[in-house]
């Protein structure tokens, strides 16, 4: 049995996630019980479809959902975990683009739910069960297997987006929602108003009802006395069950829809008179830092690179060695990290990173960078606000600064990237703030191929 094994069992048989005894079933709160009774009468499902094209190369033969994040985990990691820790082990994951590597990583570092206790994380890919069509939007994606979230009969239905970086207890949600009254409710955040193009958008009245949603406006409506503010959409949602399967088949009818929960199903429900609850963020995220509640869109190379970089601070507002909430994931049995020369010329070094197991810095230097497993850093190289993802090795002599290199990579003896941009825009991708990404056919090397 692994270390995460042993974790997750222990809860299960009477332990919290930190490894602390917890008090028998007599003697719990009462609101401990409600609960967990609260996560066991729950089915989560999370929408990990998507590509992500505003990743653009990086999602070239790859999910959004399974692009590497923070030296050792995968987007989806975050969301999983937070089901886990949650106490919500009933997990269905809807798989569509491009979903190997995806699957390969399920498959590998999240079969320690045991079958037995009815714990399972269970694959959910586009076969067409009910039309002709692949998934059409986030509403069809779940649509399409309602027969199998029938079966599986629990009260609640928990809509989850697997490609968002943050830490949230959902049974906080799930409280809050059957306390309301609500047949359906959405985790909102507060973002500043440039961003909320970006977002489904909502009004909320004193009691939390949600009185208004619009997706991605072009003029967005302000939170009342923040007029630079506005309630954006999580892509987070508790359905009654019953309620979810009747919105999902009138949706599915409904020849004008695009079957996607924000552009559809949210409008169309509020405007129905139906009862949709706002559940704020900051009342169930875990390990706020100053107060403020951590969630990242890392839906754009920058955005991707910023919360990468967000990690090398002393304090980051994400708390990653918190043993309370672990972040979960697949990790190979690599040595530690490994730094060696020490010479006024030639020393092994890193200074505000992190570097995971299996890396080897030889003689180089590494500043504020991330670099993930079984990198090779050789001789008098400099590596700066650099994200590295596994399986890379970086030459002789090689200068990176303010660049993404995707996995598999092999930088040659004297290669320069982030250091001339236009130099670097003939040769790579470009961001509009001026970081490089690197992938191996940028290379040359013959990573995907068919012949």
């Amino acid at each position: 049995m692994s270390a995460g094994d042993t974790g997750i069992r222990g809860h299960m048989n009477g332990f919290d996630q930190g490894g602390q005894a917890l008090a028998r079933t007599g003697s719990e709160l009462p609101q401990q019980i409600e609960l967990r009774n609260l996560a066991q009468n729950t089915y989560a499902i999370i929408l990990a479809g998507g590509r992500g094209s505003r990743l653009a190369v990086l999602t070239d033969w790859r999910a959004k959902p399974a692009v590497p994040f923070g030296g050792k985990f995968r987007i989806i990691d975050f969301t999983l975990s937070n089901c886990v820790n949650s106490g919500i082990r009933r997990i269905g994951v809807c798989t569509q683009y491009k979903a190997q590597s995806l699957i390969r990583h399920l498959q590998r570092g999240w079969s320690f739910l045991d079958g037995r206790f009815d714990e399972f994380v269970e694959l959910l890919p586009a076969q067409q069960r009910v039309t002709a069509d692949w998934y059409r939007g986030t509403a069809d994606a779940v649509y399409q297997n309602i027969d199998i979230l029938r079966r599986h009969r629990r009260k609640y239905v928990l809509i989850l987006a697997g490609d968002h970086v943050y830490k949230m207890d959902y049974t906080r949600m799930l409280a809050e929602h059957a306390a309301s009254g609500a047949l359906m409710t959405v985790a909102c955040i507060e973002v500043p108003l440039a961003d909320a193009k970006e977002f489904g958008v909502m009004s909320v009245d004193a009691m939390g009802r949600v009185s208004a949603f619009d997706e991605k406006p072009a003029q967005p409506a302000t939170m009342p006395g923040h007029a630079d503010k506005v309630l954006a959409s999580m892509g987070v949602y508790v359905f009654d069950e019953a309620f979810l399967y009747e919105q999902l088949i009138r949706d599915a009818e409904d020849k004008e829809s695009s079957h996607d929960f924000g552009k559809d199903l949210i409008p169309w429900l509020i405007a129905s008179g139906a009862h949709v609850h706002a559940h704020h963020f900051r009342d169930s995220c875990v390990n706020m830092s100053r107060g403020v509640p951590y969630w990242r869109d890392v839906g754009t190379l920058d955005a991707y690179w910023e919360a990468n970089m967000e990690l090398t601070r002393v304090v980051p507002d994400l708390n990653l060695y918190d043993i309370d909430w672990p972040i979960w994931s697949f990790q190979e049995q690599l040595p530690p990290a490994k730094f060696v020369f020490d010479d006024d010329l030639r020393r092994g070094m890193a200074a505000d990173s992190l570097v995971s197991g299996g890396c080897i810095i030889s003689g180089a230097t590494v500043r504020r960078s991330v670099l993930f497993s079984d990198v090779r850093v050789q001789d008098y190289s400099l590596i700066e606000d650099c994200v590295i993802l596994p399986n890379v090795e970086i030459g002789n002599n090689v200068t990176l600064r303010r660049v993404i290199v995707d996995r598999r990579c092999k930088l040659p003896d004297g290669f320069t990237a982030g250091v001339d941009a236009e130099a670097d825009r003939k040769r790579f991708h470009v961001t509009g703030r001026g970081v490089t990404v690197i992938v191996p056919e940028n290379l040359g090397l013959r990573v995907h191929h068919l012949r």
